[in-house]
């Protein structure tokens, strides 16, 4: 496999696998001021791949401007070491943030993070996440709910997770509130009881509320019968 040493390289990769069919697609499904160029995200990943480790903090200091370059980037930075990314000044990871203005750059670069986040969950909650949650960027606060969707629902961290969100349950954002209630949602397919228990004495806005019941309903881990019981719930 030939390497690309140079940003202008990545670009140039990227131009020539665009798709003019699925950059229009794109562009309807993701709200964003960054252009886009049309390229599907796996192969974004695998020009990524050609990018060799030791260049990865030369791209890192480029100004991205195109949405795949902001896709790209996230990728390169799940690569480098949790010191590098999540450790004591995290200037990588913020200055990532900084780029995220839609649900796909946020998505795709918390769910490439797992080899980061694993084994330094405590650290990356206080340090990292709960910071992003507090914040008034919506999309800031969007990347920390799908950290906590990713790597954090698992029953020892239950509490937590319906802690955070009832503490954002006066967010007006749609990027938001869709996230709380997909987290809510994942929480309820994997822990049913604790989740119905919350939901019950949850104090979620009915929009929030009510899609959080509908994320779970469309999902084909829920039995029918218990879908039938969520829908009875709805307000």
């Amino acid at each position: 496999m030939s390497t690309i040493q140079k940003y202008n390289e990545l670009k140039t990769a990227l131009a020539r696998n665009a798709d003019d069919e699925y950059r229009e697609f794109s562009m309807k499904g993701i709200p964003s001021e960054r252009p886009f160029v049309g390229v599907r995200i796996p192969k974004i990943r695998e020009i990524v791949a050609m990018v060799p480790n030791d260049k990865i903090n030369d791209f890192l200091a480029e100004e991205p401007v195109a949405i795949e370059e902001v896709l790209a980037r996230g990728m390169l930075i799940s690569r480098l070491s949790y010191d590098d990314v999540l450790g004591a000044k995290a200037v990588i990871f913020d200055s990532q943030i900084s780029y995220i203005d839609n649900w796909c750059t946020c998505d795709v670069f918390c769910s490439g993070l797992k080899k980061l986040v694993r084994g330094h969950r405590d650290e990356v909650l206080e340090q990292r996440i709960d910071p992003l949650l507090e914040s008034g960027a919506e999309f800031a606060v969007r990347v920390g709910l799908v950290l906590l969707k990713c790597y954090y629902v698992d029953y020892d961290y239950l509490a937590v997770i319906f802690d955070r969100v009832e503490k954002l349950k006066d967010r007006k954002e749609y990027y938001i509130k869709m996230a709380i209630a997909w987290l809510v949602a994942e929480c309820f397919i994997k822990y049913p009881e604790e989740t119905l228990a919350y939901l019950k004495i949850s104090h979620l806005p009915k929009w929030t509320y009510n899609k959080t019941i509908s994320k779970i309903c469309d999902s084909y881990r829920v039995e029918p019968e218990v879908k039938e019981v969520l829908k009875k719930m709805r307000k």
